[in-house]
């Protein structure tokens, strides 16, 4: 089984770790200054992915209870053609927002020969609950972020993650705007977006999520961008 340490919620970190995964330096994750107005229009463009950190907390567990309730309710087929997975370790989600953001847009990244994509050619045709298992024995995935962490430029130290806080991934596909949460038992669908506007939808969401907690300030947005 791996064991791996919390998600830094920093660019530099996970930009890092990318490359160690095989992902092009053509892309990179960066900060999302605010999500309304200007600092929208400031993120680079096309935008594959958006990644929120929040807080782990009795609203979010209610809410996801809610949604899974409304599921059972009302059943849904999960999308064949989004690859979502399910979290197994407690300190995995930020991998698992990474994984997210990248699988979905495979097409568009070049994704070099390695032990991502290795783990995604052993995944592909997998439900939700094996992928999450086949990423929990995914050692070298978890080894190449505790390198990047032990690099002699990015010390493992206080700055990492507490555990409290959970990573979830919005993307574009066919047409709609989808939340990847390991957390939850299939991508939510919260209607429909386009490449060009996956941004500022997902930010409508993400507003909702810190509306849902309005004493709370541990939130963080970082976006899959073109290099630049």
């Amino acid at each position: 089984m791996a064991v791996s340490l919390p998600m830094e919620a920093n660019p530099e970190t996970m930009n890092k770790y990318l490359q160690r995964l095989g992902v092009s330096n053509k892309w990179r994750m960066v900060d999302v200054m605010g999500l309304e107005g200007d600092p929208l229009k400031w993120v680079p463009r096309p935008v594959l992915a958006v990644i929120l950190l929040f807080p782990l907390s009795e609203h979010y567990e209610r809410h996801r209870s809610q949604q899974e309730n409304e599921l059972q309710i009302k059943p849904q087929q999960p999308p064949k053609d989004v690859f979502h997975l399910k979290q197994v370790l407690s300190n995995v989600c930020g991998t698992i927002a990474l994984v997210h953001s990248v699988a979905n847009n495979i097409n568009t990244i070049d994704l070099e020969d390695g032990i991502l994509k290795d783990y995604l050619k052993s995944a592909s045709g997998l439900d939700a609950a094996a992928k999450g298992a086949l990423l929990e024995n995914s050692t070298h995935i978890f080894r190449a972020y505790e390198e990047v962490l032990n690099s002699a430029n990015n010390p493992a130290n206080e700055d990492s993650e507490p555990v409290n806080n959970h990573f979830i991934t919005f993307i574009h596909k066919n047409g709609n705007l989808y939340e990847l949460d390991g957390r939850k038992s299939i991508p939510i669908n919260h209607g429909p977006t386009t490449p060009e506007t996956l941004l500022d939808d997902s930010a409508k969401i993400c507003l909702e999520f810190i509306a849902r907690e309005p004493d709370n300030i541990g939130f963080n947005v970082v976006a899959l961008v073109p290099a630049q």
